[in-house]
């Protein structure tokens, strides 16, 4: 059995005041006895068009990750950040960023996930219009982390609508699914938890859900809600106060096996009649 957290921020522009939130968090989950706390979308900074100037910090702020996950001794998926150069370290030319989240290890960085789909939608909120693809470039490969709980499969919020990519992850051995999100309040509040559910219940997963919450500048208001589903598809816990707060549910991969073997969902999928 092992204990695993999840975090809601309230992140805004100022890296060091983020900081200061992350390792509270950090000293919380490891007091709770965690081994694994999942930050949310844009966690070390939320500053709509500075996507290009955090990125150029994503070394730095990689290796000031890794020092805490080793000063703690605990596993951190490392919600997202903007990232100015692809996993085989080609750097992006046309002045757009990946968003990359990651999995620490207490000895260092064990797995990069770069964000495949990309929100590009029309939502009734202040902003009115999103268009990652203008500032991001997608990903396209699926990741899966080794770590001595589990195999962790990682998303990253848009992704979380699509059962394609939990049931690949799956396919790849993945036991917990993590999505750190950014979930505006008008998308959050119709589809958040029903989404978390809805993929651990298609994966047969844990999926944790670390997420913003609250207003970041002016016009970019998010859902929160921070959650965790098991793998029925039951919402274990989440988190129902504004802005910062801390989630640990126990994760039992045995018990989760046995589920699985009771409902082989997998070995009954039929592809070619889809």
């Amino acid at each position: 059995m092992t204990l695993l957290s999840v975090a809601q921020m309230n992140s805004q522009n100022d890296i060091e005041v983020n900081f200061d939130v992350i390792e509270s968090l950090l000293q919380q989950s490891k007091a709770q006895g965690a081994e694994l706390i999942v930050f949310p979308e844009n966690f070390v900074c939320f500053a709509a068009g500075k996507q290009r100037e955090t990125a150029a910090q994503f070394e730095a702020i990689q290796a000031r990750l890794e020092q805490l996950a080793h000063r703690y001794q605990i596993w951190i998926v490392a919600g997202t950040l903007p990232c100015p150069f692809r996993p085989d370290g080609s750097i992006i030319q046309d002045g757009r960023v990946r968003t990359v989240s990651l999995c620490i290890s207490p000895e260092g960085t064990e797995a990069r996930y770069d964000k495949i789909h990309l929100f590009d939608v029309q939502v009734g909120d202040a902003v009115g219009g999103y268009q990652e693809s203008k500032f991001f470039e997608p990903g396209d490969q699926v990741v899966v982390a080794k770590t001595p709980f589990g195999n962790i499969g990682l998303m990253v919020c848009y992704d979380l609508r699509f059962p394609e990519l939990a049931l690949s992850l799956r396919q790849q051995r993945a036991d917990i699914l993590t999505a750190p999100a950014a979930f505006t309040y008008t998308t959050g509040q119709l589809h958040w938890q029903l989404l978390l559910q809805a993929r651990a219940m298609d994966s047969q997963c844990y999926v944790l859900g670390a997420a913003q919450q609250g207003w970041h500048g002016e016009q970019r208001q998010t859902w929160g809600h921070a959650g965790i589903a098991d793998s029925r598809g039951q919402l274990l816990q989440s988190v129902e106060t504004e802005g910062y707060g801390l989630i640990t549910s126990e994760f039992d991969l045995e018990i989760q096996n046995k589920l699985r073997l009771a409902m082989p969902l997998m070995q009954h999928r039929k592809i070619i009649a889809y």
